[in-house]
């Protein structure tokens, strides 16, 4: 069935194909099984071909952007990743920027400083796309993309291109609609900025740059914080209390620098990573009788 569907796929020239790629080296976590084939669909119209080509036959798939907030098992993912990489046109009008869901979110935050807008500082440590940032409502610094968000385009389930709303996109706490709302792809993103001074813009990236190399450990492949933070909590401190910093599960351990960070320190497999996930939750639990929330999308496991 899968060789009937890849050849369909380049037949139609969806876009470029590799088959059986190692999703470690499309994730920051770098590890991970393979996937039977992997597409980059060359613009909107032959990714809703790609998508007529999966639903007609019930193949699955998903969307991956920079691969900074998942965890694939080591297992085959017996299905089509998608990667929107060509979906990266920019525009910028006075404040307001249209920007293409693959884009990359560092690169959009340092371009909007050199131009004098505001409103992107938070991003410009966090290694995504802008479709990824906005599905999982990312943020830092008491700030998240819920803040400069107008609009977003996605394609619904049912290969309608349509418009949603920042209220409509329903975000919260590193949600959005789009996680509890089955096929519907971010294509494209409205931003809503404000001008600022680029010295002081430009500052303070630069600041929170030597601050993350400071505080967390960006010498190893990671993808950033494991756990959501409990409400007036710091998932992290909640780990290190419990004397967890330097555990290790074959080549990955909960870094000594930022305890909700875990690290390939080297060879590591997903299930390494996946067998510390669930020690620190159980950990958690029974000490403080907290149920910590992976804010990592864990994809092809069992459970």
């Amino acid at each position: 069935m899968m060789e009937k569907i890849i050849n369909e796929i380049m037949e139609k020239r969806i876009g470029d194909v590799l088959i059986n790629p190692l999703l470690s080296k499309y994730t920051t976590y770098k590890v991970g099984g393979n996937a039977r084939v992997l597409v980059y669909p060359k613009d909107v119209d032959k990714l809703i071909e790609l998508m007529e080509i999966l639903n007609l036959n019930k193949i699955k798939y998903f969307v991956l952007g920079n691969g900074s907030n998942v965890l694939f098992s080591d297992n085959t993912y017996d299905g089509v990743i998608i990667k929107l990489d060509k979906f990266d046109d920019i525009e910028f009008q006075d404040n307001i920027v249209r920007v293409g869901a693959g884009y990359s979110l560092v690169k959009l935050s340092q371009e909007a400083a050199k131009l004098g807008l505001a409103g992107l500082e938070f991003a410009s440590g966090i290694p995504g796309t802008v479709g990824g940032a906005t599905f999982m409502n990312a943020g830092a610094y008491n700030s998240d993309m819920k803040s400069v968000i107008k609009s977003v385009k996605v394609l619904t389930p049912d290969l309608k291109i349509i418009t949603l709303t920042n209220s409509e996109m329903q975000f919260g706490y590193r949600d959005s609609f789009l996680q509890h709302n089955k096929g519907y792809i971010c294509l494209e993103v409205i931003l809503k900025l404000w001008h600022g001074d680029k010295d002081i813009l430009a500052e303070v990236i630069k600041d929170r740059k030597l601050k993350r190399k400071r505080t967390q450990p960006l010498e190893y492949p990671s993808a950033g914080s494991v756990f959501r933070n409990p409400d007036g909590m710091y998932a992290g401190k909640l780990i290190e209390d419990l004397g967890l910093k330097g555990y290790q599960v074959g080549g990955a351990k909960i870094s000594e620098k930022h305890a909700n960070f875990i690290i390939n320190v080297g060879n590591a497999t997903a299930s390494d990573i996946r067998e510390i996930i669930d020690v620190i939750r159980e950990k958690v639990l029974e000490e403080y009788n907290i149920k910590l929330r992976v804010e990592q999308r864990l994809v092809n496991w069992d459970d």
